[in-house]
């Protein structure tokens, strides 16, 4: 920080109770005779602010921002520190099509202002809308180095995977059951501490189809899939699988019945990481005749057939005896898959199933997602890139603080229309 350097983190690093000028001289407080300066601070901040664009009240509460003012503020910490180099790592994961436009706007005035940025990013189409020159990693080592203008957006997938890369899928046409495999009818859950989240909330998927939840971080998707899946209890509504209302049955009998859950987090909820890859994919399977010998495992059996796995689902490891924790996380991701998919569930819940992957392990996830499609599984994909829902969905539904407020054809709309609603858009 002292030599100048500057670092945007991927999550806040942000003090919420705190006002925004509180939050960016932390650490770093002027004094007068001793005591604190918040007017200085505030006057500085202010000027600051308005110096780059940064539009933003001074006395504002972090917990009152959305993410897009969030991240100013981190941009602005930074400069009140006098970076000249600003690193920001996956600085759009969270931000809405607009919310992304503004801090091109803000990147391009520090760039004017002698201010040198780095991003780090998979998106390649924010790499060609805002980068002078990118350099290309791939398994920590430096694979190219290219002028933007100078190459394509496929190059550069390629240079990323080592391979060719189908950058977009190409989701075939599939006609979809008439009857939903499964309704949410006024649905309310309640979040960790105890505050509504999933607020009178309805939809349906039928066999056959994909339905994507499009919503910026917080509005109520960790909630809602939690509740689907049995984590977090419903406290009111209905759950409606095959018919019969599920809403008090357990997570392991929810998946008995055929209920598939693609889980948010890969390390925290997905996997044991210091279990064995065997081990991984066994959990939920672990009652089942042919994986026991008595009352004890048959480690053959699942060995056997978590080597099959790894072979279907191309997982990168030299044995199944490998730990979770050693895998790279689009070989974690695909280990959750293989045990997903399997089971041939007749419902599939995927939350964030792409998160910090690579483009070459998104485009084989994307390919899985709609093979299960083609065998009629009823899908429901909750992610936060808005170019994930618009490949993947039949029917787009926009989440907004717990509730379902806007559905759209994908083939009807575009990404900044959604994401006008995502933000609250009424119009």
């Amino acid at each position: 920080i002292n030599k100048g350097l500057g670092m945007v983190h991927q999550h806040f690093m942000l003090v919420d109770p705190l006002t925004v000028t509180e939050n960016i001289i932390l650490g770093n407080e002027p004094h007068k005779g001793g005591i604190l300066d918040y007017k200085t601070a505030r006057i500085k901040v202010k000027e600051l602010s308005e110096r780059f664009h940064l539009k933003i009240d001074p006395q504002a509460r972090i917990e009152t921002l959305t993410v897009g003012l969030q991240q100013r503020v981190e941009i602005l910490k930074a400069l009140y520190r006098d970076a000249e180099i600003l690193i920001l790592d996956e600085p759009t994961a969270v931000l809405t099509p607009g919310e992304v436009e503004e801090l091109f706007k803000v990147i391009r005035r520090l760039r004017e202002e002698g201010v040198s940025i780095i991003i780090i990013t998979h998106k390649l189409e924010e790499v060609m809308a805002i980068s002078d020159r990118v350099y290309i990693l791939r398994r920590g080592e430096m694979v190219g180095e290219r002028n933007t203008a100078d190459v394509t957006s496929r190059e550069l997938a390629n240079l990323m995977v080592g391979r060719d890369v189908v950058l977009t899928v190409k989701r075939e046409e599939h006609e979809a059951a008439e009857n939903p495999l499964f309704r949410i009818k006024d649905l309310f859950v309640k979040n960790q501490r105890g505050v509504t989240a999933v607020s009178g909330l309805n939809l349906e998927v039928r066999p056959g189809e994909i339905v994507g939840i499009a919503g910026v971080d917080g509005n109520g998707q960790t909630e809602l899939a939690e509740g689907i899946i049995g984590l977090l209890k419903a406290e009111s509504g209905e759950i409606i699988y095959k018919g019969k209302d599920i809403s008090v049955w357990s997570t392991g009998e929810r998946i008995a019945a055929g209920m598939g859950y693609v889980p948010t987090d890969r390390q925290k909820e997905g996997l044991i990481l210091p279990f064995r890859i065997w081990e991984n994919m066994l959990l939920g399977e672990h009652r089942k005749k042919k994986f026991r010998k008595g009352l004890r495992i048959n480690s053959t059996a699942v060995k056997e057939y978590s080597r099959g796995l790894v072979k279907d689902f191309d997982i990168r490891t030299s044995s199944v005896e490998d730990t979770a924790g050693s895998l790279s996380g689009g070989n974690q991701q695909k280990v959750i898959l293989a045990r997903e998919m399997s089971r041939q569930p007749e419902f599939l819940l995927v939350s964030q199933p792409t998160r910090g992957l690579d483009v070459g392990a998104i485009e084989y996830i994307h390919k899985r997602v709609l093979e299960m499609r083609r065998k009629n599984a009823a899908i429901l994909l909750i992610s936060l890139e808005l170019e994930e829902i618009f490949s993947l969905s039949d029917r787009i539904l926009v989440l907004y603080e717990g509730k379902i407020v806007k559905e759209f054809d994908p083939s009807k709309t575009d990404e900044k229309e959604v994401g006008f609603f995502m933000t609250g858009g009424t119009v």
